[in-house]
């Protein structure tokens, strides 16, 4: 019954950031242009473009950006150029009164990208790889993008003009700065990087929040951890767990880090979270823990997370042979978790505002929840 639960109320969270939605509710407060343009980069960016057109009808022009993620490759500079070629031909007299909407989610900061002169494809993915491996959080490296681009921190909205632009983001930042979002594609700090009007659809804490109110519907009450988690998930699910008694249900969100081994084996940030927290709750069968991205893609796995218990670790050492510690020395919780039966699979979900982490211990016999 907790497993159940668990993943119906995460199902609910990604159902209250579904981005088509969002975006169209949003449009449909602006009137309604005769003739518009459409720039949509990000994970979310089929759902968000299909939102724009539901709630404006087809634009004249539409580019969605799609390049590789986490690591940028040719795809994602051809999607750049796109970008800043889509927007040099909207300087036309013929578009220039045209307004221009523009659509950004987490992940477009490898999705598209176009470098400054002296950088090439090769500094750009060692740069992001060495990031990613260190553990670095999403801040400090899309620093780094940033400097390498003709593309972020407002570039994309400077070159659009005086274009009346349309800004929208599917938030997946503490504070929901669309100056961070995509390393900046939906705006920058200076006057002439700033869009006409920024719009934020959809954020971490939506998800959470219709968590909470699902639960509520099966009886729980969910405390809530203050703010956002990050940093090293070995800290965070040593947090997490630290919390949980019987008869309470706990909920965070936000984003941890992994730092990596030379030769890392499979799995992600959630399954890595999820496995350290399996360990720490051996012996407690009745308790449930989830931890998963809310895109469905944890690392470059195609497992949204993982969903453990008490059993855990018990059942991925029977399966695989080897114990949950050595999983986790070699960044290999993913193959561990497949061999316990407890991996999250709920393919790409067209959202991406977090990662959650969600957990029940029900009540033990005679006591009230």
């Amino acid at each position: 019954m907790p497993r159940q639960r668990l993943l119906r109320w995460f199902h609910a969270g990604l159902a209250a950031v579904e981005p088509a939605a969002r975006v169209a509710a949003a449009l449909r407060a602006y009137p309604t242009p005769s003739r518009w343009h459409l720039m949509a980069v990000g994970k979310a960016a089929p759902a968000m473009a299909a939102g724009a057109i539901r709630a404006w009808g087809q634009p004249a022009g539409q580019l969605l950006a799609r390049g590789s993620h986490p690591i940028p490759d040719e795809s994602s500079l051809a999607a750049g150029e796109a970008l800043l070629a889509m927007a040099e031909r909207l300087q036309s007299p013929e578009f220039r009164e045209d307004p221009v909407v523009l659509l950004v989610s987490g992940g477009a900061s490898a999705l598209a990208e176009a470098l400054s002169p002296g950088y090439t494809l090769a500094e750009l993915q060692a740069m992001t790889r060495a990031m990613l491996a260190s553990g670095a959080d999403i801040l400090e490296l899309n620093r780094q993008r940033r400097a390498m681009s003709r593309l972020k921190g407002g570039a994309l909205v400077q070159a659009l003009g005086a274009h009346r632009v349309t800004a929208l983001t599917l938030s997946d930042v503490p504070g929901d700065n669309p100056c961070i979002i995509g390393s900046g594609l939906a705006c920058g700090d200076t006057p002439d990087s700033q869009p006409s009007a920024v719009v934020c659809v959809g954020n971490l804490e939506n998800a959470l929040a219709a968590i909470e109110s699902a639960a509520r519907v099966d009886g729980v009450e969910l405390r809530r951890l203050p703010g956002r988690f990050g940093g090293p998930a070995t800290a965070v699910a040593r947090d997490f767990v630290r919390n949980l008694a019987p008869g309470r249900g706990l909920l965070w969100g936000g984003e941890s880090t992994v730092k990596l081994p030379p030769a890392p084996g499979r799995g992600g940030r959630n399954q890595h979270l999820a496995l350290i927290a399996a360990t720490r709750i051996v012996g407690c069968p009745a308790m449930a823990l989830l931890a998963a991205g809310t895109d469905g893609i944890d690392g470059v796995t195609e497992d949204a997370g993982a969903l453990v218990d008490g059993g855990t670790t018990q059942r991925g050492e029977a399966g695989l042979g080897i114990a949950a510690a050595e999983a986790l020395a070699a960044a290999d919780s993913g193959t561990f978790l497949e061999a316990a039966g407890d991996l999250v699979h709920t393919g790409p979900t067209g959202t991406n505002v977090g990662d959650i982490l969600v957990a029940w211990w029900p009540p033990l016999a005679g006591q009230s929840s």
